[in-house]
């Protein structure tokens, strides 16, 4: 923690459903986030709420101007009441602490009792950026297993192949003046489309 000045906090809560924001809204989570920045001497520079946002948008009005705020370095510090207010999966947990700790910025949660200005908070930034490698490596080992089988299976992998007939690249050419401009209206590369005139080329000299 920043001993040397008071620490700026942002508040965030967050309850799922209209049912809940219409009967008690987040006040009680708002209530405990700010006893206890009074009780650690925070200075609380605003309190953003989401009412009636499910976990897993990943848009949400006050978590986006939360984060703009975190980003303009106007906050030392955020408090939530359950790390499930927050994050909407382990990949957004796993960002989200990633991107705190690029900008020195705190994360406590008062259910879980996580302060990751403390040492034992500070191993979450650590667990988040081995999560992050575990993941990428099972995504590409994903991927890797999903061509093996393809392949296996006889399946043909990678850009299909351009049908395009001399023909076809003839007239593509007539009609719009110039190759790069036929490749265009065929869809194709340039490069294609000279091959193929290449070819139409090569076989009108072999007809004559």
């Amino acid at each position: 923690m920043r001993e040397d000045r008071t620490i700026r906090a942002a508040l965030y809560t967050r309850v799922s459903t209209r049912a809940q924001a219409d009967k008690h809204g987040t006040a009680y989570q708002r209530e405990a986030l700010t006893r206890m920045a009074e009780a650690r001497g925070w200075e609380v520079v605003e309190t953003y709420c989401d009412e009636g946002y499910s976990g897993r948008k990943a848009h949400r009005p006050g978590l986006d101007a939360m984060m703009l705020a975190v980003r303009r370095g106007e906050v030392d510090l955020v408090a939530v009441w359950r790390w499930d207010r927050l994050f909407r999966s382990l990949g957004h947990l796993v960002q989200t602490l990633q991107e705190f700790e690029e900008r020195n910025v705190d994360l406590v949660s008062h259910q879980e009792g996580i302060d990751t200005s403390t040492a034992i908070g500070r191993a979450m930034f650590q667990i988040a950026g081995a999560m992050a490698e575990l993941e990428a490596n099972l995504a590409r080992e994903r991927v890797q297993a999903g061509v093996d089988a393809a392949r296996a299976r006889g399946v043909r992998l990678g850009r299909p192949r351009a049908t395009l007939t001399a023909q076809r690249a003839r007239r593509a050419l007539d009609e719009h003046g110039s190759i790069r401009k036929a490749a265009h209206a065929l869809g194709v590369s340039p490069s294609l489309v000279a091959r193929r005139l290449r070819d139409d080329r090569e076989l009108q000299s072999a007809v004559t």
